[in-house]
């Protein structure tokens, strides 16, 4: 093993460590009408990227003020590392902008339960961690 892979070794066991929230990565599936209730329901996961152990962290300190409709939102973005060993998908696609990721425990109670839009993906070999830009929307 050369000494670059011996650091990446390194410090992909490092990032993996600061992996503290469980998060689900995926592509939602078409939107379902329940005609009971009249609401319009997230259909089922059309494309699951991820499922496990990830550090998400808050990309800056300053949110954007932004327009939804007539409704005023604040976008706060998030840095989510997953393990850089993650595997894609057997249908080779891959993450794109408008894929979810839901966090579902967290030592921080303010986190668990959170919902993120991605905006981007990172690539690279010498990455350690397998890092994904997302967005809160609330």
């Amino acid at each position: 093993m050369s000494e670059l892979e011996e650091a990446l070794a390194a410090g992909r066991s490092a990032a993996a460590e600061l992996m503290r929230e469980t998060v689900t990565v995926y592509r939602p599936g078409p939107d379902v009408f329940d005609r009971e209730t009249g609401q319009t329901l997230p259909g089922l996961p059309e494309v699951v990227f991820y499922t496990g152990p990830a550090r998400v962290k808050p990309l800056s300190a300053s949110d954007t003020d932004a327009q939804a409709g007539e409704r005023e939102v604040v976008l706060r973005q998030y840095t989510v590392s997953v393990p850089f060993s993650t595997a894609p998908p057997e249908s080779g696609d891959r993450l794109r902008p408008g894929d979810l990721v839901d966090v579902s425990a967290s030592p921080d109670p303010r986190l668990g339960g959170l919902r993120l839009w991605v905006t981007g993906v990172q690539y690279g070999s010498t990455a350690t961690a397998w890092r994904i830009i997302a967005e809160d929307r609330s």
